[in-house]
């Protein structure tokens, strides 16, 4: 069994997280600002389906993906490099929410609630959140969003209409991070898509561990992407 939280109730012990599923820690509780933000410093994230509570989340192991760590093959290095895509930071956040929750093949729902896109959104505009977005003729058709404390990034979830497209948007927001210190893009659980891209499993008490120095950096001020970064 798990806990049932009333809202600002603190999260139980990580250790006290099932097995199977693996990393369901805690039901109940609230979205708001607050309880997301100690979520996360935690390494603690919601995800539930329509219809169910919220439910919380400490996988073990974790997934990671050190950011000058990703892997750029070399048809993805060509198409940086010839400068058709446009790459942006916090442009069209709430799209792109929008967009990563629209139905896809093979998939029965979503996770992405309005209630999720709500709380994301506020974390947003309090410069916690954020998008990276790929632009093709002045089109949205990839990106990923997620959340940033210290020199920590939790990647939420990624999107393409396009080849490639989610993949340009990461390998961009990789590469800024390594430029700003990061230490590690929380993916929380293991695809063999991300594990392509140079992601890792580690084990809960390493990634808490790491997190817990990370948090207590300094937050990036001006999120921007330096020029050039593939030349």
């Amino acid at each position: 069994m798990i806990p049932f939280l009333h809202p600002n109730e603190p999260f139980p012990p990580l250790q006290q997280a099932l097995q199977y599923p693996n990393g369901l820690l805690a039901a109940g509780g609230d979205l708001s600002p607050a309880h997301m933000l100690d979520a996360y410093r935690h390494g603690i994230f919601p995800w539930f389906s329509e219809g169910e509570p919220i439910l919380w989340w400490s996988p073990d192991p974790r997934m990671i993906l050190i950011p000058d760590e990703f892997k750029i093959s070399n048809s993805l290095r060509k198409t940086l490099r010839n400068g058709r895509y446009e790459v942006r930071i916090d442009s069209a956040f709430e799209q792109v929410m929008r967009a990563c929750a629209a139905p896809r093949e093979g998939a029965s729902g979503t996770w992405i609630l309005e209630e999720m896109i709500a709380a994301y959104c506020a974390l947003h505009r309090m410069g916690y959140a954020h998008s990276v977005e790929t632009w093709l003729d002045g089109e949205l058709v990839g990106g990923l969003y997620g959340m940033a404390l210290g020199r920590m990034f939790y990647g939420e979830s990624m999107f393409s209409y396009r080849t490639d497209a989610s993949k340009i948007a990461l390998a961009h927001l990789s590469m800024q991070l390594a430029k700003w210190n990061f230490g590690m893009i929380d993916c929380q659980m293991h695809t063999p898509h991300l594990a392509s891209l140079g992601a890792r499993e580690i084990p809960r008490s390493e990634f808490i561990a790491r997190l817990e120095v990370l948090i207590d950096y300094a937050p990036v001020a001006d999120w921007r992407f330096e020029k050039d970064l593939f030349r």
